[in-house]
């Protein structure tokens, strides 16, 4: 049986004085929808559910839904101003009678109703926001990353409220275990057009791939059409001219069609690399504590980091996940104990709250007057891992267009400024990063590229996150801060750190905040060693997981292998492309050796986890 449309866009145009973010888009959201929507950083997600709210005015086409339905919008930075209270935010929609629903919602979600939204922090103006959408009770929910600023509890308390309810809901996040648990249907945002798979989101990748090769395949063949039909033109028009001009104008229309079809956007040309090795033991730190008055922030705790390490930090917001930064770093002295940092240590800060980035400042001037990475006497020039480069063309990486790179940085959308935050620490060669909620607004495609960066770095990471998929796929140990100042360090990702027991305590009357991350002189970082239990298998926590990690290492490798194996069977490459049939050859060779490698590597770790 059909469902009831509650909201249908027709024909949708709109054009913000360029090219047309959506032309003739055509959208229904129907009664009980789950929907997650999703799309590149500047795709036009958010000004799609602006549209969908009533708050932005298509240039053409007509919204309509029944008479009655109602639309709640949680926007990603609400406006506060005029609130003398967070709880004055959240009722300010709803009746006398109604603001009970407010203090309901406030104690799941641990939300202080009498803070000040100037001093609140972004995660407490985010609950505030949800307070308010959810207490509206609409027909249909627009939410615009509700997860930002959550910590893992607050997030599981929205999954949790939002899989019971009847509502309908469409969605924008990051956290890929967020959309996997709640949705059942994929709109995607996409060069313009917005398509819709009846699947929720773990199925996007997969028919994403498969929309980009049907395109690849119609272009191919389409490309072949015109060589062949151009050929003819060359060969064979001299004769009969007259009868040919239907197949000489079937030609342009064509080359129109070619010409017509968009291009998919380049993924962002990132790179981390390498300063000098760290010594082997980067961070060890003996006893340390910390308290402001008499709240505790951490009781006496021991952690030793190692080169190599991808040590993630969770806990409650306020829990002082940040603190335990400052002090394993060097930049707050611990009240007791001791911290030793490694020698030779060279880091880079990703800043959760884009402290380094100048709001009024343009994206050129943010890196050409960056004084870590300027080019003395230089206006146009910056220093890119040693070698000067144009500061367009480093843009360009972290897809940047040349109107964007003189415009404020305060016009850039939340992913957008995470990549240019990620452009300024990917300029300078480190050997410790310190990521501070780095998963914050990037888009799917960069999360999967910034994954796989931090996979092949050879230096030390030191992750807070509230994303419970990318810690999982990052991090090989996790520290959990469980409340009362207990810290416990455990094997893996968030998933493994359950498995053996972490608990996250849901105090967020939390301590004093800490001052944010300090961007002083080079610090040093480690990978992480603890003295929570080693498996029974005699493999350190790193091996485990390396062992863990390598069937898919041979599997990708013996992919790329057959790829290349695929190329160089063609007889005529090697005539035809003298170059391409050179680096295939050398890339050939290079992967059967790491194949080889890897292989080896787990048959030896294998052997070593059965006490062979």
């Amino acid at each position: 049986m059909a469902r009831p449309a509650l909201l249908q866009l027709s024909d949708i145009s709109l054009t913000f004085g360029g090219d047309p973010i959506f032309d003739g888009l055509d959208l229904v959201v129907h009664q009980g929808d789950r929907v997650a929507l999703v799309g590149r950083n500047g795709s036009g997600k958010s000004t799609l559910m602006k549209v969908m709210a009533g708050l932005t005015e298509p240039d053409t086409g007509s919204i309509t839904s029944p008479q009655g339905t109602s639309v709640g919008y949680m926007e990603q930075e609400p406006d506060f101003t005029g609130f003398a209270t967070l709880g004055d935010f959240a009722t300010a929609t709803l009746g006398p009678s109604e603001a009970w629903r407010v203090e309901a919602l406030a104690d799941g979600l641990k939300l202080r109703l009498d803070a000040d939204p100037a001093k609140a922090s972004g995660g407490e103006r985010r609950r505030a926001a949800l307070a308010r959408l959810l207490a509206e009770e609409p027909d249909i929910m627009l939410l615009d990353e509700p997860t930002n600023h959550l910590d893992i509890a607050a997030i599981g308390w929205l999954e949790a409220r939002l899989a019971d309810t009847r509502t309908a809901f469409v969605v924008i996040s990051h956290d890929r275990a967020f959309l996997n648990a709640l949705t059942r249907a994929t709109l995607w945002v996409d060069r313009g057009q917005v398509r819709r798979n009846e699947q929720g989101f773990a199925s996007f990748e997969a028919w994403r791939d498969k929309v980009w090769d049907e395109e690849d395949m119609a272009r191919h063949k389409l490309d072949r059409k015109i060589k062949s039909e151009a050929r003819w033109a060359v060969e064979g028009i001299s004769a009969r001219r007259k009868r040919n001009q239907g197949r000489v104008r079937a030609l342009a229309d064509l080359r129109a069609e070619r010409a017509a079809m968009i291009r998919r956007q380049s993924t962002a040309a990132m790179v981390l690399e390498e300063g000098p090795q760290s010594g082997r033991k980067v961070i060890e730190a003996k006893g340390i504590s910390k308290s402001f008055g008499d709240h505790t922030i951490l009781a006496p705790f021991d952690l030793r980091i190692l080169r190599g390490d991808r040590v993630g930090f969770v806990g409650p917001n306020g829990a002082g996940k940040t603190t335990l930064l400052n002090m394993l770093t060097g930049q707050l002295a611990p009240d007791t104990g001791q911290v030793t940092l490694g020698k030779g240590l060279e880091m880079a800060v990703f800043d959760q709250n884009r402290a380094g980035l100048n709001p009024e400042a343009s994206l050129w001037d943010s890196l050409t007057l960056d004084r870590e990475i300027a080019v003395n006497g230089s206006s146009d020039q910056v220093m890119v891992r040693g070698s000067p480069r144009h500061v367009m063309g480093y843009l360009k990486d972290f897809l940047f267009d040349e109107a964007q790179a003189r415009a404020p940085v305060r016009s850039l959308s939340g992913g957008e400024r995470a990549r240019l935050m990620l452009a300024k620490i990917m300029a300078r060669e480190s050997n410790l990063l310190i990521l501070d909620e780095p998963t914050n607004d990037l888009d799917v495609e960069t999360l999967d590229l910034l994954q796989d960066l931090l996979g092949d770095y050879a230096g030390t990471v030191l992750l807070v996150s509230h994303d419970r998929d990318f810690l999982d796929r990052v991090a090989t140990s996790t520290v959990v801060l469980e409340g009362q100042g207990h810290a416990q360090a455990y094997a893996g990702g968030w998933s493994d750190a359950l498995a053996q027991g972490a608990r996250l305590a849901r105090d967020d009357a939390a301590a004093p905040s800490s001052p944010p991350f300090g961007g002083g002189a080079s610090k040093p970082d480690a990978p992480l060693k603890t003295d929570a239990p080693k498996p029974a298998t005699g493999l350190s926590f790193t091996e485990s997981h390396r062992l863990k990690e390598l069937p898919a290492v041979i599997a990708r490798l013996e992919a790329e292998l057959g790829k290349l194996s695929d190329l160089l069977s063609d007889p005529d490459l090697y005539t035809r492309e003298p170059v391409k049939f050179a680096k295939a050859t050398e890339a050939l060779a290079e992967r059967q050796a790491k194949l080889a490698a890897a292989e080896e590597e787990w048959l030896l770790l294998e052997e070593k986890a059965q006490g062979m």
